[in-house]
Formats: C-alpha cells, structure tokens, sequence
C-alpha cells in the first residue's frame, strides 16, 4: 500500500477563533487519512520556542511566539499513506497568498503568520513534533476499514 506514515498538524488560534476546526479535520478525513491522536491545548512560551526553534532568532518571531500562545490550538496526528505530503498538498503553502483555491490556507487565509494550520514538512520533522504534542499513550492504532476501499489494487 506505499508507505504508511504519520504526521503533525496543529490548528491554530486563528483556525479555532474563526471555527474551523471541524472544516480543517473534515478535508483531513475526507481524503482517507486516519486521525490518531487529538487534543486542545495551550502552548506555553517554552513550548512556541521549542517548536519553532528553527526561526526564535527571526525579527518575526516575538509576534510568532505572542499569537501562538495567545489561546488554544488544536493537535492532531494523522496516519496515512505518505501522510506528509499529503497534508502538505491539502494545506498548502505557509505564504497562503500564495495557496491555491481548494487547500486550507488557500481557501481561508491570506498571510503567512496567520495562516490557520501548522503541518510537519518532512517524516524526520513529523516524528520530532508528535513526540513534541503527544505522549505514546495518547495515540492509538487500529484498524480504518475504509482502507481497503481507498487503497484497493495499490499494493
């Protein structure tokens, strides 16, 4: 079936202060892709800098780090075949001006810093950030017999 992977996506304060949550994880869904683990949470000042360790010494990042802990994301980790690619496919570009119409950003952002979801770039980047988000005990596996529908003759 291809490789099988999982990745991190968060739904940030702008996604959950303008209600697409449900919008978000439904495109998600819809494509076949398996939700794994979920929670609301509250990223902390550590948090924000330990995940976006890669740009703390940008000149953007002290608005990053405001807006991010500012009020809840939603984290999900979903399972799929060759998962990070495509949500990345399904988001789009994080410069959403530059999204095209029928991804998440392209369809509900027009900027880069308030651009309604955050998604791991890479299956290295993806193992770093759920074991960020999430402890072994807050994701599951089994079975989403759907599969066999969305997969048929892939093997």
């Amino acid at each position: 079936m291809g490789t099988n992977e999982r990745t991190l996506i968060l739904i940030k304060p702008d996604g959950i202060q303008r209600g697409l949550v449900g919008e978000t994880i439904a495109r998600l869904e819809k494509k076949g892709l398996k939700i794994v683990g979920m929670k609301m949470l509250h990223v902390d000042k550590a948090l924000a800098k330990d995940h976006y360790s890669h740009l703390v010494s940008k000149p953007f990042y002290p608005d990053l780090e405001k807006f991010i802990t500012s009020y809840p994301v939603v984290a999900t980790v979903v399972e799929g075949k060759e998962a990070v690619e495509v949500v990345r496919l399904i988001v789009g570009p994080t410069n959403a001006t530059k999204a095209e119409g029928g991804t998440i950003r392209g369809d509900f952002s027009n900027s880069t810093s308030r651009n309604i979801i955050h998604a791991s770039d890479s299956k290295e980047t993806a193992e770093k950030e759920i074991k960020r988000f999430f402890k072994s005990s807050e994701l599951f596996d089994y079975k989403l017999v759907l599969n066999e529908f969305l997969y048929a003759g892939d093997e």
